[in-house]
């Protein structure tokens, strides 16, 4: 009998179109095998297995949810806005605001081969794979920028933001994912966790100050919807220039 991990037979299927994705499912415990619910990607099942699964989301990654509720909270409106998503990864922030009618998306990732290709496709998408946000220019993003978005990892808001601040607009908008495990300090940070409430509370203000240093009215920062994939807390920061 052939078996093969879970998130393999789950693409292959067609159940989802990438591993990624199917990895989410199961995580979420969206999927099962012979009728048992599985929660390892890494579990290996029979080919010819009885599979049921679940659609998490309706993006091409998570992070879509975690953007989509940010424009809603902040009431943003990305309709005929250039825009510039800061780790766009899979491309799910940026399809967020395909899917909002924005104008054109600057899509930035360090990483190579990471955006999916249906969002990689669209001719209102630039694909700035394999480069470091600090180093954009006018000669990369020769539009002025309406609205700033962001889901970085391994990389603190202050390092990123400020370098990209001369690309935008008078008034841009910016909605930002903050990650504590990234900008609460080592001393902070236990097993790639931030757990303390305390913590969340104190890197919320010290970014919202941060923000405001940078010459952004703050619209508000909220708890994300969802966790990030390896369980830590992550919220959306809303600020208007000018």
């Amino acid at each position: 009998m052939t078996r093969k991990r879970a998130d393999v037979v789950l693409v292959e299927r067609g159940f989802f179109t990438s591993r990624a994705r199917a990895q989410e499912a199961i995580a979420a415990g969206l999927v099962t095998v012979n009728g048992t619910v599985i929660r390892k990607a890494s579990d290996t099942v029979p080919e010819e297995a009885v599979i049921t699964a679940e659609q998490p989301h309706p993006y091409v990654s998570r992070g879509g949810v975690k953007l989509a509720a940010a424009l809603d909270i902040f009431q943003i409106d990305p309709k005929g806005l250039v825009c510039l998503d800061l780790g766009a990864s899979t491309g799910g922030f940026t399809e967020v605001l395909l899917k909002r009618d924005a104008a054109h998306v600057y899509a930035v990732d360090v990483g190579h081969g990471q955006i999916h290709p249906t969002i990689a496709a669209d001719p209102r998408v630039t694909n700035l794979e394999g480069t470091d946000a600090r180093s954009l220019s006018t000669d990369l993003i020769p539009e002025p920028i309406d609205l700033l978005v962001s889901d970085v990892s391994f990389i603190s808001l202050k390092l990123v933001l400020p370098p990209v601040i001369p690309l935008l607009k008078p008034h841009a908008v910016m909605a930002v994912l903050v990650k504590p495990q990234f900008e609460a300090g080592r001393d902070n940070v236990k097993k790639g966790i931030v757990r303390d409430a305390a913590v969340h509370r104190a890197v919320c203000e010290d970014m919202t100050a941060f923000v405001q240093s940078l010459g952004f009215e703050p619209m508000g920062i909220v708890p994300s919807p969802i966790e990030g994939g390896d369980g830590n807390r992550e919220f959306l920061l809303g600020a208007r220039r000018g």
